[in-house]
């Protein structure tokens, strides 16, 4: 990888990353000190489960901040709707922060809203579900869940705080399929390396050697504290492996993508969108199966998808179709979503090898029958 970075040592290279990421059990609490270094009037972006369950202790924490606040429910769905409401709602309250609390699809909501409007942002995860807390990358949605567009913006978050506490309660399947996001950091900066695309920096340069060491060490804090973390968060207890696997999924992760770049493990992801039956799963829960295609896609030895499969399996992410409910799935179905994959502008283009729709729909195929036939034992 050395060799692949340096040859591109003349194209110069870019990093990019948010203000201040910070983690520590009971940050919420502190929104107050953080977001009043940012402005005066905050306006303030909730997930629905969260508005429901902890809007009024988030409102009560704020005061005696001195800060002007808005509190909005989000409504779901990262589309252009839902943006252009949030959007609206930003500039009548004249703020000049934007905090996102939740999922990834209310952060790039609020990350877009706040850039319209010209405001500060803050990122508020709940859940270490996505990478996309920390990035300057929004993907939208259309209302129906099917993947629309991933727009790059003009900057990352200005301050990423993030309450360890809080997310080791939250249900064990989003740190899953936060792992499962995360488990395609190191594979897709691989992919980008060995096809020479640039990474989502400043339009786009070589990846750095901090951005290369950083997708590394993400995928060796997998591999050492996935599953011990899991096991943890099931009873909802937070050790050092979950603090650990929470930095990977969002921070490590985030960085990783952003100076290093995805490739076909989300293009596979995106493609699958247009499948009604996977529109139950989490986004890191299709990426992981991505991943493994990918793996196939680019001819890679079968030792390492077996051992991709099976860590997959121990922390119980899917690796078959069937896994995604896609068991009665036609190749013309699946052929649908190597079509969708392939999308003028889809990162899928961006592996070493050559493409097509019958090679990408062949690659999902051979995967599925190379998972469908390991034994379930481990």
């Amino acid at each position: 990888m050395a060799e692949i970075q340096g040859s591109r040592s003349a194209s110069g290279r870019a990093f990019g990353g948010p203000g201040k990421y910070i983690q520590r059990a009971g940050e919420i609490d502190r929104l107050g000190s953080h977001l009043s270094s940012l402005g005066r009037k905050v306006f303030l972006l909730v997930d629905g489960f969260v508005f429901d369950r902890m809007g009024a202790s988030i409102l009560a924490s704020l005061d005696g901040s001195g800060l002007a606040v808005a509190m909005e429910k989000f409504n779901g769905e990262c589309c252009r709707e839902e943006i252009d409401r949030v959007t609206a709602l930003v500039k009548a309250e004249g703020a000049d922060v934007v905090a996102g609390i939740g999922g990834g699809k209310t952060i790039d909501t609020a990350k877009l809203a706040a850039i319209a409007n010209d405001a500060r942002i803050a990122i508020v995860p709940t859940i270490a579900s996505t990478d996309a807390p920390t990035s300057a990358i929004a993907v939208t949605y259309t209302p129906e869940g099917i993947f629309n567009e991933a727009f790059r913006l003009s900057r990352n978050p200005d301050v990423v705080i993030v309450d360890s506490a809080l997310i080791a309660k939250a249900p064990a399947r989003f740190l899953v399929a936060g792992i499962g996001d995360a488990l395609s950091t190191w594979f897709e900066a691989r992919s980008n390396l060995e096809s020479h695309a640039g990474n989502f920096v400043a339009g786009g340069f070589p990846a750095p050697r901090a951005g290369i060491a950083i997708a590394k060490a993400c995928h060796d804090v997998l591999m050492r504290d996935a599953l011990a973390a899991k096991i943890a968060v099931e009873k909802g207890l937070l050790t050092p492996a979950v603090e650990n696997i929470i930095e990977a999924n969002t921070l490590l992760s985030g960085l990783g993508f952003e100076n290093c770049g995805v490739s076909a493990a989300h293009g596979i992801h995106d493609g699958l969108t247009v499948l009604e039956e996977t529109h139950g799963f989490f986004h890191g829960e299709k990426v992981a199966f991505g991943v493994l295609c990918l793996l196939m896609l680019e001819g890679r030895p079968l030792a390492e998808i077996e051992a991709t499969t099976r860590f997959c399996r121990s922390v119980g992410l899917p690796t078959t179709l069937a896994d995604l409910k896609l068991g009665r799935a036609t190749a013309d179905d699946i052929e649908r979503v190597a079509r969708s994959a392939l999308r003028e502008g889809a990162t899928t283009w961006r592996v070493a090898v050559p493409l097509s729709v019958e090679i990408v729909r062949d690659a999902i195929l051979a995967l599925d029958a190379f998972t469908s036939s390991l034994d379930t034992a481990n």
